[in-house]
């Protein structure tokens, strides 16, 4: 408790320094609001979840993974990878990666609805209801992930995320909500899930994969207004297309043969019972 209260400090010296969105050209009053706005959001749902485990306990385990994915989104959101992403596209995917294949599957392993329910209360039931609805359809959480990350980087929506505090903080969020989602249909599907959630996993390495090469190998700056170096890019794609499809391989190598161990054991034999009979 004390180191993660430690970490939160940290964040919440870093989110005290200058607010932008990668060298934002919007000034003037209210500007840097949905920044702000941001780092409350992002400061509540820590102490929430700290205020929760006092009264339920997690796992020690699922308490240190909790941590660590609030402190790698606290760092890639405000801390230097946001400032090396306004001048780099390359720092920028990393950045985009950090949150879709680190922080988000690290929330789902850790678990945390328990805890925030202990401090929000079971208002937020419906919500969590709705939620849990959704991740049991795998390929619909992957569509909606998709749509996100194809969207966002699109030159038009990327653009406008760099240079607007507000679309910058609307692109971040779709990417860890959808991330989230996706991330918990696939790692937690059941075994009844367990084939969706493949080949939910296998559809998401073709489609970044496809993403990150059509980056790698585009002819032209797509990103001039955030950098004008093609090599930037270039990299940017191998960023996306490399770690991030190993992760998603792993990953779905993982759900695989977890879904084959349990179709291969045996199915419990139940001795009949026999009846003796008086002569």
């Amino acid at each position: 408790m004390h180191l993660a209260r430690l970490f939160a400090v940290g964040i919440l010296e870093v989110a005290a320094g200058p607010a932008a969105a990668h060298g934002n050209v919007l000034t003037g009053e209210g500007a840097h609001a949905p920044i702000w706005a941001s780092q409350i959001l992002f400061v509540a749902a820590w102490f929430g979840y700290l205020f929760g485990a006092i009264r339920r306990r997690p796992e020690p385990l699922r308490r240190a993974l909790f941590h660590t994915a609030m402190l790698v989104a606290g760092l890639a959101l405000f801390g230097p990878f946001d400032d090396m992403a306004g001048s780099s596209t390359a720092w920028h995917m990393v950045q985009h990666m950090l949150l879709i294949t680190v922080v988000a599957p690290l929330a789902v392993l850790a678990r945390p609805l328990p805890q925030w329910r202990a401090c929000a209360g079971p208002s937020v039931d419906v919500v969590w209801r709705g939620v849990q609805r959704l991740t049991r359809r795998p390929m619909a959480c992957a569509l909606l992930h998709a749509a996100a990350i194809w969207i966002w980087h699109a030159p038009g929506p990327y653009m406008a995320a760099v240079l607007s505090n507000g679309w910058h903080v609307l692109e971040h969020a779709s990417f860890l909500l959808t991330g989230w989602l996706f991330w918990w249909s696939v790692l937690r599907p059941g075994t009844t899930g367990a084939v969706q959630a493949t080949l939910a996993l296998l559809f998401t390495v073709m489609h970044t994969g496809l993403l990150g090469a059509l980056l790698t190998f585009a002819p032209v700056v797509l990103y001039a207004g955030e950098s004008r170096e093609l090599w930037d890019q270039q990299l940017a794609g191998l960023v996306m297309w490399i770690p991030g499809g190993v992760v998603y391989l792993l990953a779905a190598v993982r759900v695989g043969f977890g879904w084959l161990g349990s179709t291969a054991l045996p199915p419990k034999f139940t001795q009949p019972e026999h009846t003796s009979k008086s002569p």
